[in-house]
C-alpha cells in the first residue's frame, strides 16, 4: 500500500492544510516520506460531524455484528503484511520482532473485545417486573442496561505504534462499546498510523456501517487536539503520554459546558520492593534480572521499573553491584524520537546533578544519534522523602535505589509515593510478614500489585488492570488494558414502564439475545 500522506475523514481521504508532521527513522536520523499536513478546524468539524451522524445507528448495531467488524479489523491490519512492520521500525527504531508481536497484541485484543461483545455482560442488563399488588406501594416496571456514551477521540500513543495508538487498546474497547472513534495520531509514527487507519477504513466499509464510526487525523502541536476534545459532539476521550500533555487536555475535557470523561494514562515509575529475605537469598540474581527489565526497549515502557526500594544492608549490596555489572554490559538501544531522547538527557542530568544522589553507574553508550544509555543511582530515603521532584519520570532505562535505614522507614516511603501502575514484591516466604502491611498500602497506591517477576509486559486478559491513582492516571477507577476497558465508555440508562415492543431487544421478556440478566434479584439466562 502505498503512502498518502493524507487524513482519513469517514471513508474520504483528504490532503491537510495546517503545519506538517514527518517521521523520522531514529536509528538512523533519515527523514521519512511522506509529509502528513496537519488538519485544519475544518477537518475537525467533518470527523466530529460524521462521528455523531454514525452513532445512534452504530451503537445499535447488534453483537454480532459489531463482533464481526472488530474481527474485520483485525483481518484488514494482518492483511497489510511485511509494509506494517517495515514501516514502523522504520519510523520507531524497534527491532522487527518486537514489532510483529505489537501487532499480534493489537489483532488479539480486537479478537478478545469481539468475544467481550458476542457475551454481552458490558449490557448488565437488569429487570425489576412490575409488582402492582406490593403494599404498601406498588412497583413499576424497570430494566437497565448500558449504552455507548458517543463519539470518542483517541490519541496515539509514542512507544507502541500499534498496540496503544490507532488501532490499539482505548479504539478496540470504544467500538466495542458502540462509540465512533477519532483517532489524532502521534506524529512520531504517521505511516504506520495511516496503514491501520486505511485497514479500518475498509472495515467500516466492508461490514457495511455508517463512514463516520472512524477517522484519522493529524497535526503537530496541541491545537487539533485541543479542538477535538472540545468539541461538544465527543462525549469521552483516551490517552496515553505525558503528564504536561495528559493534563492540558484534561482541563480542556472539564472546562467544557458539558464536562467529559477523560482517561489518560501518564507517568509512573512502578516501585520494585526487594524484600530482606529474598535479597540475602537471591540478591545477585535479582539484580540481574531487574536491569534485564529496566532497559528491555530502552526503558520506553510506561511499566519500567523506575524505582527501587529496600533495607539497607549487606544483601542490598550484593544487589546493587550484581545490577551495576549487569548494567555495563547493557546494550543501548535507539529511542523513539528525538525528542523522548532529549527529555530522556536532561531526566538522567537532573538525577546526576542532585547533591543527594549517588550514580552507581552507566551502561554504554552506543553508536546511534538517539540511543539510550542505561543508569543506576542511589539515595538515602531522607533525601527521597525530603525532594518530591526524584518521583519524576525519566522516561528510559534509569532507576533509583532508595536505601532505608529499617521497615519503618521503608513503609514511610512507601506512604509518599505517588499513585502508580504497578508496584513489584520480590519476596521469598520468610517475607511474609513484612510483606503484609506493605502490601495494604500498595493496594491504595498501584493498579497492579506483582510478586516475583517484573512489570515490564501487560497481558491482555480478563483480570488486567492497567491503570492506577493519580498521576498514573487520570482517573484510578478504571483500566485501559484487560476487558474491563471497555466500561469507560459506557453508562447506564434505565427503562420504566416502557411496553415490551418499544424496549430494546436486550431488554424483551423473550431475551431474544439470550444474555445472563440479573431478573428480581436472580441471575436468569
Amino acid at each position: 500500500m502505498q503512502l498518502t500522506g493524507e487524513l482519513l475523514i469517514g471513508q474520504h481521504a483528504i490532503k491537510g492544510t495546517r503545519d506538517p508532521v514527518q517521521a523520522i527513522n531514529p536509528a538512523t536520523g533519515e527523514t521519512l516520506e511522506p509529509v502528513y499536513n496537519g488538519g485544519s478546524s475544518n477537518e475537525v468539524e467533518q470527523a466530529c460531524a460524521l462521528a455523531w451522524q454514525a452513532f445512534d445507528q452504530y451503537r445499535e448495531t447488534s453483537q454480532e455484528a459489531r463482533a464481526v467488524f472488530l474481527e474485520t479489523v483485525a483481518e484488514e491490519i494482518e492483511a497489510i503484511g511485511d509494509a506494517l512492520v517495515e514501516r514502523a521500525v522504520a519510523e520507531t527504531g524497534l527491532p522487527e520482532g518486537r514489532i510483529q508481536g505489537e501487532r499480534g497484541r493489537t489483532c488479539g485484543q480486537l479478537r478478545l473485545f469481539a468475544r467481550v461483545v458476542r457475551d454481552g455482560e458490558w449490557l448488565d442488563v437488569r429487570v425489576d417486573q412490575a409488582m402492582p399488588d406490593r403494599q404498601p406501594m406498588p412497583r413499576t416496571d424497570l430494566r437497565q442496561r448500558h449504552i455507548g456514551l458517543g463519539p470518542v477521540v483517541v490519541f496515539g500513543a509514542s512507544n507502541f505504534p500499534l498496540a496503544f495508538s490507532v488501532a490499539g487498546g482505548d479504539t478496540a474497547s470504544a467500538l466495542a462499546a458502540g462509540c465512533p472513534v477519532i483517532v489524532k495520531a502521534h506524529g512520531a509514527h504517521p505511516g504506520t498510523s495511516e496503514l491501520v487507519g486505511r485497514a479500518i477504513q475498509k472495515a467500516v466499509a466492508r461490514c457495511n456501517l455508517p463512514e463516520g464510526v472512524f477517522s484519522l487525523l493529524y497535526g503537530s502541536g496541541r491545537d487539533v487536539g485541543t479542538a477535538l476534545v472540545g468539541d461538544k459532539r465527543i462525549k469521552a476521550a483516551g490517552f496515553t503520554g505525558s503528564r504536561n500533555g495528559g493534563m492540558a487536555l484534561w482541563k480542556v475535557a472539564q472546562s467544557r459546558a458539558e464536562p467529559i470523561p477523560f482517561y489518560a494514562e501518564m507517568s509512573s515509575i512502578n516501585p520494585v520492593f526487594p524484600l530482606p529475605e529474598a535479597l540475602k537469598a537471591r540478591g545477585r540474581e535479582m539484580g540481574k534480572a531487574f536491569v534485564g527489565s529496566l532497559n528491555m526497549g530502552a526503558g520506553q515502557f510506561c511499566t519500567n521499573p523506575g524505582l527501587v526500594i529496600a533495607i539497607k544492608g549487606e544483601a542490598l549490596e550484593t544487589f546493587k553491584q550484581a545490577a551495576t555489572e549487569a548494567l555495563a554490559d547493557a546494550n543501548a538501544q535507539t529511542m523513539l524520537t528525538p525528542g523522548i531522547s532529549d527529555a530522556y538527557q536532561e531526566g538522567v542530568q537532573r538525577l546526576s546533578q542532585h547533591n543527594g544522589v549517588t550514580e552507581l553507574g552507566r551502561g554504554p553508550t552506543g553508536e546511534g544519534a538517539y540511543t539510550c544509555q542505561a543508569g543506576l543511582y542511589t539515595a538515602s530515603a531522607q533525601t527521597f522523602l525530603a525532594d518530591t521532584e526524584l518521583q519524576d519520570e525519566v522516561f528510559g532505562a534509569t532507576s533509583l535505589i532508595v536505601e532505608c535505614v529499617d521497615s519503618d522507614e521503608l513503609l514511610a516511603v512507601t506512604e509518599h509515593l505517588e499513585g502508580q501502575l504497578t508496584a513489584t514484591l520480590q519476596m521469598d516466604d520468610a517475607d511474609l510478614e513484612s510483606a503484609r502491611p506493605l502490601v495494604r498500602i500498595l493496594e491504595r497506591k498501584a493498579g497492579r500489585i506483582l510478586v516475583n517477576g517484573w512489570p515490564t509486559g501487560v497481558e491482555v486478559s480478563d483480570a488486567m488492570v492497567h491503570g492506577g491513582p493519580f498521576p498514573a492516571t487520570s482517573d484510578g477507577r478504571t483500566t485501559s488494558v484487560g476487558t474491563a476497558a471497555i466500561k469507560r465508555f459506557l453508562r447506564p440508562v434505565c427503562y420504566q414502564n416502557l411496553p415490551d415492543a418499544l424496549r430494546p431487544e436486550a431488554l424483551r421478556d423473550a431475551n431474544p439475545c439470550q444474555l445472563n440478566r440479573l431478573v428480581d434479584g436472580k441471575r436468569e439466562s
